[in-house]
């Protein structure tokens, strides 16, 4: 008998006509350590969240993820193979190696969910039975309490209206998996898309986060749900307000402009000038860190697209007819905005910037 998922995965790689051989060599449980690899601090952490192939990608995109590897977990038996590992109650994991100093186990976590269903108690997606189920594998007393806290802040959310039951588990042995599962949406790409395009994981993922964000707090928020529909529009879609009937175009109050959506600070009324557009302009960011330029020809001429580092919102665009000292004009959207005095900048946690209002 073949495990749920197997049923559910050879159909749909046999109508792509699918043909591999099974590599028996799984090998014995992995003994994880915290060692150095050329000095650099290494820590494990474990994942389940369906088919182990769809879980190797998003976390190997990851700056300071070392490896992540397929295997099996949570079961009783020792050594399992992919023909009887569901029957020994094992379910299907990743293993990720990463480098604390460079990506944060909270990271790890909010890639995770990114990832699954943790609502469904079932399998994940066309995958069901036991073998499929979500859950989190904790090593440490920090890492329990991390995961616990992730699960608490998403089902506060509101971004799952169901309840949440993905577990949280303490480590178990990790048996790898059987080499041709190893990275298996680099060895068999066209396979591997034909396999997830069916399942309905992206599907479901596309719709659930489409309008979610992280917020200025940390939390995550459905952007549809606080931003008007303008403001929506204008960060999400890469609207156009009207101009001269807009908030800021002649606002001359001191003070700063955050991103509406995030709250990072952008810029500063002291760059601000009249540029006789309608919309509010400025000749330099307060922090250029903050800033992406982007090359934009939806107006089949190339102009430069100005966004938000951290809330990735179309702000405006930037343009080099600006006055001097820099010779640019930073053409922003008033709804991608928000205004802070200079007045409120400490209660803001802006209080840095207030030295650029004394006279």
């Amino acid at each position: 008998m073949f495990p749920l998922r197997n049923v559910s995965r050879l159909i749909l790689c046999m109508a792509a006509g699918m043909v591999f051989a099974v590599d028996y060599q799984a090998g014995g449980a992995t003994q994880t350590q915290d060692v150095g690899q050329e000095g650099a601090r290494r820590e494990v952490a474990f994942f389940a969240g369906g088919c182990f192939w769809c879980m190797e990608s998003p976390f190997e995109k990851l700056d300071g993820v070392l490896s992540v590897e397929s295997g099996y977990a949570g079961g009783t038996t020792v050594n399992p193979t992919y023909e009887n590992y569901a029957a020994g109650g094992h379910i299907e994991v990743v293993e990720v190696v990463y480098d604390p100093h460079r990506v944060t186990y909270k990271q790890l976590l909010d890639t995770f969910w990114r990832q699954i269903d943790p609502t469904d108690d079932g399998g994940q997606f066309v995958d069901r039975g036991h073998a499929y189920i979500s859950a989190i594998f904790y090593r440490t007393e920090e890492q329990r309490l991390q995961a616990e806290e992730s699960k608490k802040a998403l089902a506060a959310s509101g971004v799952f209206k169901k309840p949440l039951v993905t577990q949280v588990l303490p480590a178990a042995p990790f048996y790898r998996a059987e080499e041709y599962h190893q990275d298996y949406y680099k060895k068999n790409p066209l396979r591997y898309a034909y396999y997830r395009n069916g399942s309905g994981r992206d599907d479901f993922l596309q719709k659930t986060w489409k309008d979610v964000k992280t917020g200025k707090t940390g939390q995550l928020e459905n952007l549809k749900q606080r931003l008007t529909p303008l403001q929506y529009e204008v960060t999400q879609h890469e609207a156009t307000e009207p101009p001269f009937n807009n908030a800021y175009w002649d606002n001359k109050k001191e003070g700063v402009y955050v991103d509406i959506v995030s709250g990072e600070p952008l810029f500063s009324s002291t760059d601000k000038y009249d540029s006789g557009t309608g919309w509010p302009s400025f000749t330099k960011p307060l922090v250029a860190d903050n800033i992406v330029e982007k090359s934009d020809w939806s107006l089949f001429s190339r102009r430069t697209e100005v966004r938000s580092k951290g809330g990735n919102s179309h702000l405006g665009h930037v343009f080099d007819d600006g006055p001097p000292p820099t010779g640019r004009r930073y053409c922003l959207n008033s709804a991608a905005l928000r205004f802070v005095p200079k007045e409120q900048l400490e209660a803001e946690g802006l209080g840095r910037f207030s030295e650029l209002f004394k006279k």
